[in-house]
């Protein structure tokens, strides 16, 4: 679906990035809170959420957490609020979707399928770590499976989307995961307009290239047509470039120190906001329109924020 605005997401903190790799990760819900209502106010339609363990900073789905930061955002900013369902890679599913189940956000992610996910080369880069369980948790990826089968997909699609209303970021890791989503489409199980996350730069998904982007885009169109806006999020030092491509040719964009702690070669990124800033200077550059919140949640057909539950 072609856009008149870009719709900017930041991901505030995500799963991936432990706390030795930046002191500007945000890990305790004050933190986090500051940090999502910076990025809306640096331009951010919506923000992308985990939770973490306020006393060690690692992953946490303790729907409890969430409520510790989530009311303070929303009584903050008008920014639409997305709570992962991805979760961190030692949950289960039901873990996974505790908080978006009771909280009943706007928007939820969602994973179409099942993968290898590698963080275990992050473990190599660092000899000092701030907290234990921060080398096991990355070094334990080289042997595990991002669960997200047919029947976890149809269970998210059920007790998130039917039983609360909320909608969808579906993250697609690979070319499958698009045809995944097609076939849910053919089904009646997911309802345009399609908000689909193409996701580049993850170890055991599909590489951060220019030509897969394309390659993503050409496979959408043909399987899901008409039905979708698309989004780029890339890893790491991919994020910048692959994500400007993908405004070029339509789409929306990704930033956050989820996704990538630099916010130029061999400089970490100070805040959330600063890569907010940053992509939202270059797509104006471009002659492009950040999108509000308002116009985000016409475009995704939101059930807006009065129906939460937070």
């Amino acid at each position: 679906m072609p856009s008149e605005k870009v719709i900017i997401t930041c991901a505030v903190t995500g799963s991936i990035h432990t706390p030795t790799m930046s002191a500007a990760l945000p890990v305790t819900p004050e933190q986090i809170a500051e940090q999502a209502v910076g990025a809306a106010e640096a331009g951010a339609a919506i923000l992308h959420l985990h939770a973490r363990d306020p006393a060690d900073g690692r992953p946490t789905p303790e729907p409890e957490v969430f409520r510790q930061f989530l009311p303070r955002i929303k009584d903050a900013t008008d920014a639409v609020v997305n709570v992962t369902t991805g979760g961190g890679h030692n949950m289960s599913v039901a873990e996974r979707t505790a908080a978006g189940r009771q909280l009943a956000p706007e928007m939820c992610s969602l994973n179409m399928g099942s993968m290898n996910f590698g963080l275990f080369p992050a473990a190599e880069r660092f000899s000092d770590w701030k907290h234990a369980w921060e080398p096991k948790y990355l070094e334990d990826t080289r042997d595990f499976i991002f669960k997200n089968t047919f029947a976890d997909i149809e269970t998210i699609l059920h007790d998130l989307g039917e039983a609360n209303g909320t909608r969808f970021e579906f993250e697609c890791y690979d070319v499958g995961h698009i045809h995944t989503l097609g076939h849910f489409l053919e089904r009646g199980l997911v309802k345009p307009p399609l908000f689909v996350q193409f996701v580049l730069g993850v170890l055991g998904g599909i590489g951060p290239t220019a030509d897969n982007l394309l390659h993503m885009k050409r496979t959408a169109d043909a399987v899901l047509g008409d039905a979708y806006h698309f989004s780029v999020l890339a890893a790491g030092r991919h994020q910048l470039r692959l994500v400007t491509m993908g405004a070029a040719l339509g789409g929306h964009v990704r930033v956050g120190l989820e996704d990538s702690l630099f916010i130029a070669k061999g400089e970490m990124a100070q805040s959330n906001a600063q890569q907010v800033a940053k992509i939202r200077r270059i797509l104006e550059e471009l002659s492009l329109e950040p999108a509000t919140p308002t116009e985000a949640r016409e475009m995704l057909q939101l059930k807006g924020v009065d129906q939460v539950a937070f």
